[in-house]
């Protein structure tokens, strides 16, 4: 039986979520399967996943052969270097404490390249909405200062008008 780790899609029309499963390769897409690995949810920026990188690893040592997706963010959350790893501990290249700290140290790196993207995002996003509030304002203050004159003006042609009458009433 050839095993294969893909996506097994969920969710409603246009917004799409994912299972990460490990299944039969006969199966169908959304059919049955072996093990649920992970979700992986691509409407979030940056996008959610959630990954038993242990579990993948497991399935990728008894020889599942992942999809393109599924190899990319299997290789993104780091299951393909811990396997990668695991194979150099179990040819002597590597102990197991150093493979365990190289994975963690490349954990350490790619949560912090994480979370610089998603404050970029933030500050981006405050960035946009200060600019929107500057821009809103300038059109509000052009709308007052546009009124002003009209009420100014309004307010001459009444005196103008009342001096009229004063003084049609005078020559009466």
């Amino acid at each position: 039986m050839s095993v294969k780790i893909r996506l097994q899609r969920h969710g409603k029309k246009g917004k799409p979520y994912y299972w990460i499963v490990a299944a039969d390769a006969r199966a169908k897409r959304d059919g049955k399967y072996l093990e649920k690995l992970g979700s992986y949810n691509p409407n979030t920026n940056p996008a959610t996943i959630d990954l038993n990188v242990d579990g993948a690893v497991q399935w990728l040592q008894n020889g599942a052969q992942p999809t393109d997706t599924a190899r990319a963010l299997l290789s993104y959350k780091g299951a393909l270097l811990k396997n990668h790893l695991a194979g150099g501990v179990k040819k002597g290249a590597l102990t197991e404490e150093q493979a365990e700290e190289k994975f963690n140290a490349w954990l350490d790196e790619k949560a912090s390249k994480i979370q610089a993207k998603a404050d970029g995002l933030s500050e981006a996003k405050a960035k946009a909405k200060a600019e929107a509030l500057a821009a809103e304002k300038a059109v509000n203050e052009a709308r007052i200062a546009a009124a002003e004159p009209v009420v100014e003006e309004d307010a001459t042609e009444e005196a103008q008008a009342e001096g009229e009458v004063t003084a049609s009433n005078e020559e009466e």
